[in-house]
C-alpha cells in the first residue's frame, strides 16, 4: 500500500531510509512511555540496516496530522504453520498523547488490517503490555481477543549467547 487517508488532514505513509532518525525518536518516545527508555539500544544506524539494508526484517508506517508526524508503527511478517499462510505481526504502535483519542491509532489498525489483507495474511496479532489498560481497552474495542494461553517465552543477552554457543 502506498498511503492511506481516513481521517481528515491524517494520512499513513510507508517510512523511508530518510525517516530512520525520526523511526528513532518514536521508538524512544514509546519506550519512555513504557518506563523502559534505558533499554534502547537501536541507534539510526541500526535501523537504517535493519530496516532498509541489504535483508530487511521489518517495516514502519507513519502517520502525519496535517503534515506533521504522530504516529508511527513497526511490523513484520511471521509464518502460521497451522494456517500454511503468513500474519503480520505488530511490534509497536505509538501515537504522540496530545494526538490521542482522534482515531489515529484506529486509522493505523485499519491501514495494518487491509495490508494484512492483501498481502494474503491469515491473520494480525501483537502483543500489549498487560498494564497498558488504555490500549487493551483500544484493542478490544476494534475486536481483538486476547490469547490467554499462549505465554511468550524470550532468549536474549547471555541465554541466547550460551544456547547459540551449544554444540
Amino acid at each position: 500500500m502506498a498511503s492511506l487517508t481516513i481521517l481528515k488532514n491524517y494520512e499513513i505513509k510507508p517510512a523511508t531510509v530518510d525517516d530512520v532518525s525520526l523511526v528513532l525518536s518514536f521508538i524512544k518516545e514509546l519506550a519512555e512511555y513504557e518506563q523502559a527508555l534505558n533499554e534502547v539500544v537501536a541507534t539510526v544506524d541500526i535501523l537504517r540496516e535493519s530496516l532498509f539494508g541489504k535483508h530487511p526484517c521489518a517495516e514502519v508506517i507513519i502517520g502525519y496530522y496535517n503534515s506533521v508526524p504522530v504516529s508511527f508503527a513497526v511490523y513484520f511478517f511471521n509464518f502460521s504453520t497451522w494456517l500454511g499462510s503468513p500474519g503480520l505481526y505488530l511490534e509497536d504502535i505509538y501515537v504522540k498523547p496530545e494526538y490521542r483519542h482522534k482515531g489515529f491509532a484506529t486509522a493505523m489498525m485499519i491501514y495494518l488490517a487491509k495490508l494484512a489483507k492483501e498481502r494474503k495474511c491469515g491473520r494480525l496479532e501483537w502483543s500489549v503490555l498487560n498494564w497498558n489498560k488504555p490500549a487493551v481497552r483500544f484493542y478490544k474495542g476494534i475486536g481483538a481477543v486476547p490469547m490467554n494461553e499462549w505465554t511468550v517465552y524470550r532468549l536474549t543477552g547471555d541465554a541466547l549467547d550460551k544456547l547459540a554457543a551449544e554444540n
